[in-house]
């Protein structure tokens, strides 16, 4: 039986969170370009001002999942709450109940710091994530997301 561990990323990371990087836009059917990633990625991951975290889910030193996430402040609710960047775990790994240990793991961060929801977006052909994140109890909204390149 695999042992699993769920962790914040290290600097040393960095290659593996890129090539699940890439794997995840694979899956939601984007495109992803490694290209300066890895110094972007430590430079937000690992400054000491920067709110961003990032898990990992480690088994036989390879990863094998991440979620990144950063605290932000809704003007609506007058509160701080976290939102949930990427959560994606690879094939071999899903229905483990690792994506449940890493989303309570982030619950848990979220409670620390007082915030009072955790917010996120799945593409709508994600039926499996979205009959997951329905398990949890949590609840969709009708949005669009837009980008708006600079």
């Amino acid at each position: 039986m695999t042992t699993y561990n769920i962790r914040f990323a290290k600097k040393e990371d960095i290659p593996q969170i890129i090539e699940l990087c890439a794997a995840h836009a694979e899956f939601e059917q984007a495109s992803y370009d490694a290209d300066g990633k890895a110094e972007l990625l430590k430079k937000h991951l690992f400054i000491s001002e920067n709110s961003v975290k990032c898990l990992v889910v480690e088994a036989n030193q390879e990863l094998v999942g991440y979620a990144t996430f950063i605290k932000q402040f809704s003007t609506w609710d007058a509160n701080h709450y976290v939102y949930l960047d990427c959560l994606f775990m690879k094939d071999k790994t899903r229905n483990q109940g690792l994506g449940l240990q890493l989303m309570e793991e982030i619950k848990a961060y979220a409670k620390n710091e007082e915030c009072t929801i955790i917010q996120w977006q799945t593409p709508n052909f994600n039926t499996n994530a979205i009959r997951f994140y329905k398990r949890l109890g949590a609840t969709s909204k009708n949005k669009e997301r837009f980008s708006w390149s600079i």
